[in-house]
């Protein structure tokens, strides 16, 4: 009696080791990288998702809460602006953030999603006058470390 028992529980954690290792892969391969402290705006709370595509492409997705207006900084600007340290060492300006206020929330949230060929290295976000700035002029706000 006791050995049907035995080999009912063995199968049950060899199954549970089978079942986790199978998830696994999928879910190590998307990394997420979390925003350090700004003393800009201190209240600002987010992460990076990086993940590769089926065609070898980086998905760079962009979460933030808490983020002030732009237009509300020390310095007002017009535009928060996402940039991208590659491996190659060069800074790519990959977009706006968009921002909206969740309906009946007074919590400012921003999102952004874009892929790139390059595998980045490290993302920071600075407020900008122009959208379409080719260098970081601005305030940098928040900033990865370098993954």
């Amino acid at each position: 009696m006791k050995a049907p028992r035995l080999i009912s529980k063995t199968k049950n954690i060899l199954l549970g080791i089978l079942t986790t290792m199978m998830i696994f892969p999928f879910t190590s391969c998307a990394r997420k990288v979390i925003f350090l402290s700004s003393s800009v705006v201190p209240a600002a709370q987010g992460y990076v998702k990086v993940k590769r595509d089926n065609n070898k492409n980086y998905v760079i997705q962009i979460n933030i809460s808490n983020l002030a207006e732009v237009s509300r900084l020390q310095t007002s600007k017009q535009t928060y602006v996402v940039w991208m340290t590659t491996d190659q060492e060069k800074t790519k300006n990959i977009g706006q953030l968009t921002s909206s206020t969740g309906f009946l929330s007074k919590q400012l949230k921003a999102s952004f999603k874009t892929i790139s060929s390059s595998r980045p290295t490290k993302i920071f976000i600075t407020a900008e006058n122009d959208g379409t700035a080719q260098y970081p002029d601005g305030q940098f706000v928040l900033s990865t470390e370098f993954f």
